[in-house]
This record gives structure tokens, sequence and C-alpha cells, in this order.
């Protein structure tokens, strides 16, 4: 049997992560998860993660200041990306316009439709 695939999810508010965990997992995937950029990157680089799912607006550390990290790391700058968040769609549009960073792997704003952020999955990872 192959290894499941590993997703990590970075998400503070818990019925979001719960949810998104739960989701993943009973479709085939494990998870990992992390309540903000900071605790996120550090499991980025210990778990050996093929995707990461990441919240934008959470304490501590931003979902932009991750990715932006992420970006930056020779040992995560291939993992693929996918922002799930609440921010208005302009937000989208600065992260697309945005030098410093290549654009992320997928872009869903909460609420999403869960088929699209599963056919996005198994397009990235499988």
């Amino acid at each position: 049997m192959a290894d499941k695939k590993k997703i990590l999810v970075v998400e503070d508010e818990e019925d979001q992560w719960v949810w998104l965990t739960t989701f993943f997992e009973d479709h085939g995937y494990e998870t990992v998860h992390a309540i903000d950029g900071e605790k996120g990157l550090d499991l980025a680089k210990s778990e050996s993660v093929d995707l990461i799912t990441l919240d934008i607006s959470m304490d501590n550390q931003s979902g932009i200041k991750m990715f932006r990290n992420l970006q930056r790391s020779p040992e995560t700058a291939e993992i693929p990306v996918i922002m799930i968040t609440g921010v208005a769609a302009e937000f989208k549009q600065f992260i697309e316009r945005a030098k410093q960073v290549k654009n992320p792997d997928g872009y869903f704003e909460k609420p999403f439709d869960e088929s699209a952020l599963l056919a996005k999955v198994k397009q990235l990872i499988g």
C-alpha cells in the first residue's frame, strides 16, 4: 500500500481546522495542524508534508509571512500551497501582483466549494 500524502493545515480557527483535517482524512490524506505561521513553518520543515493549506489572517505570524518564509527556504520552497481565507477578493489580486513571492498554487475564499478544493488537492499531489 502506498504511503498517504500528508497535508499541513495552518489555520487558527478551531472549527475550520477540525473541519479541514477531517475532510482531508476522510478522503485518504494524512494531516498535521498548526495554529499560526511560525508553528506551520516548523512543521513544514520537520514533517515532510506534500501540501500546505494556509489561512492568511492568524495571530503570532500571518499566513503571508509564512508563505514568504516557505518560498525563501530551499527545504520548503517546492511544497504546493493553497491559501484558504476569509479575506476579501482584493487580497487575491494583491498576492498575484506581489513580486517577492510566487503565486500560491491555489486560492479559495471562505466559504469554499468542497469539491473544487478536493479537485485542486488531487491535481497538485494526487
